[in-house]
């Protein structure tokens, strides 16, 4: 199992991102960076159990039929992740049309996930990119078991603002998009329960802007 670190390419809050190579295959490795104002210990804890759990949530989400990046390796002591390299283009990066048109497909994948109870966290145009094969889905560093509408909501809100401020010149056509696909897979009685939810959620942030 040979690896062979190639170069940085994000530097995140949580991770960084490099290319690398796993037995001679391009590849992907997170690795989660310590924070320094944290407890050594505790630090510790967290980073290795969420690597951990992020392991598990790619491999859950596999099983309900959701493309995501093989996982080669998970590394709990060094808190990485290796995984496959998926070429492609980030649907953020496609044109106008075609964001929206995607936009119906990554209904169909975060209802996937909803309906089979899990949330991904971090539902942005970033994490799915575009490949000869299909939509695959990112990062889920922040994706849990989930049980409450307002989980789901929670993602849904995220995306939803995402849309809203990184496609604004196209945010009704594309949320629109995202909602027929999202329908398709959970009905829409559930649809239209965490719909309302988001509503709510809406409200909380516009309070709370107020006071």
């Amino acid at each position: 199992m040979s690896t062979n670190l190639l170069r940085l390419l994000k530097k995140g809050a949580e991770a960084d991102i490099f290319i690398t190579s796993w037995n001679e295959k391009k590849a992907i490795l997170k690795v989660r960076k310590k924070k320094e104002y944290r407890n050594e210990i505790l630090d510790a804890r967290l980073r290795t159990l969420r690597t951990i759990r992020e392991g598990k949530m790619i491999h859950e989400a596999k099983k309900f039929g959701v493309t995501t990046p093989i996982v080669y390796f998970v590394d709990p002591k060094k808190c990485e992740i290796y995984l496959q390299f998926i070429d492609g283009r980030l649907v953020r990066d496609l044109p106008k049309k075609s964001i929206i048109k995607k936009c119906k497909d990554i209904g169909n994948i975060v209802g996937t996930l909803h309906k089979n109870g899990l949330m991904h966290g971090d539902l942005t145009t970033s994490n799915f990119i575009l490949s000869p094969k299909g939509l695959v889905l990112l990062d889920f560093g922040l994706a849990q078991r989930a049980n409450q509408i307002e989980d789901y909501a929670i993602d849904l809100r995220l995306f939803k603002e995402v849309l809203n401020s990184a496609h604004a010149d196209i945010f009704h056509e594309a949320w629109n998009s995202f909602l027929q696909g999202y329908e398709k897979i959970l009905g829409k009685t559930m649809t239209n329960k965490i719909i309302s939810h988001v509503q709510i959620i809406e409200k909380r942030g516009r309070y709370a802007n107020v006071i």
